[in-house]
């Protein structure tokens, strides 16, 4: 790919830059460790032997969506991503973009499972001339439980710190044929519930997410002034001139914030529940702790575990919940 350095034939200049990105790679990995899973912790990304290689043109001809430091931008893949038929990538790609000029980036990215399906993301960071820097694998993010105000998920932040001079970063997300075989086991919703509450965990088989070639993600770029990958040619080296590369024109997609959680309050009308019907097994769980909470007078928790069974898709939870606290349960 024009402007890559094959990592076989560098000169000492080179092998010092190596070493000096080496150091800022472990002081990252070492900074992001409570974030990264276990089965992350043996990724390199600056090792890109394993990324495509797609060719310059082909990038540009990508219209790559702004990122705005501090603010959660929302795509359905399947409205907003485009089409690269490069290797063994599979299926819609999505482009970001992201401002290199306002120092070390924490990049959050975040794949929602929808209907026991996943889009499993790659990551192929570049720098403003489209050079390949960094490469997270879809090992690199890991399956997340589901909490109060969150779903099953896979999730993972990436570390970057732009060299100096660059304006932009580039993201390129992916998935692959390789992933679309694979599958991610999860964690049912009321065993998440229950261990989060310090409840006995019930003893009910958990769901799998097939992995699809469309998804939901959400990413976030923050700053961060912790070290981690440097991305871009170190300390004015020779190389291309700073240029703005590529279309912006963003596709439709929400920028708006994550909304914050509610204060509690009395009985309010049902809330939106999800479109997919929840498992029998989850279903029967959390009407026998409404019935259990409601029978001990406990109308608060009953109320509780009615808006989290209602948030998760039960039908039921509610006829459960007036009838016992009427003390017909």
């Amino acid at each position: 790919m024009p402007g890559q350095r094959s990592p076989r034939n560098q000169g000492d200049h080179n092998e010092n830059e190596k070493s000096l990105v080496a150091l800022c790679l472990s002081a990252g990995l070492l900074a992001a460790a409570p974030a990264v899973s276990l089965a992350a912790v043996n990724i390199v990304p600056q090792d890109i032997s394993a990324a495509p290689s797609i060719p310059t043109s082909t990038l540009q001809q990508l219209h790559w969506t702004p990122v705005s430091p501090s603010q959660t931008l929302s795509s359905d893949i399947s409205a907003a991503g485009q089409t690269l038929n490069t290797g063994d990538i599979t299926g819609p790609v999505m482009a970001y973009s992201v401002p290199a000029n306002i120092g070390e980036l924490n990049i959050t990215l975040t794949s929602k499972v929808n209907n026991e399906s996943v889009y499993a993301p790659n990551v192929l960071v570049l720098d403003q001339n489209f050079t390949p820097a960094a490469f997270f694998p879809s090992s690199f993010f890991a399956y997340q439980e589901p909490g109060v105000m969150s779903d099953n998920r896979l999730e993972g932040t990436m570390k970057l710190t732009p060299a100096l001079g660059q304006q932009k970063l580039y993201l390129l997300v992916f998935t692959t044929q390789k992933d679309l075989q694979k599958t991610t086991q999860m964690v049912d919703p009321a065993k998440a519930y229950a261990k989060g509450n310090g409840n006995a965990v019930p003893d009910i088989p958990d769901p799998i997410a097939r992995h699809g070639v469309t998804g939901s993600l959400a990413l976030k770029a923050s700053t961060s002034s912790s070290s981690s990958i440097l991305v871009g040619p170190l300390f004015g080296s020779s190389g291309p001139a700073s240029v703005t590369v590529g279309n912006t024109a963003a596709p439709a997609y929400s920028t708006q914030p994550a909304p914050a959680a509610a204060p509690a309050a009395a009985p309010a009308p049902a809330p939106v529940a999800k479109s997919e019907p929840m498992l029998n097994d989850t279903e029967s769980y959390f009407n026998q702790a409404i019935k259990q909470a409601a029978a001990k007078g406990d109308i608060d928790k009953a109320l509780k575990l009615l808006n989290e069974a209602e948030r998760l898709g039960s039908k039921s939870a509610r006829a459960t919940f007036i009838s016992s606290v009427k003390g017909k349960g």
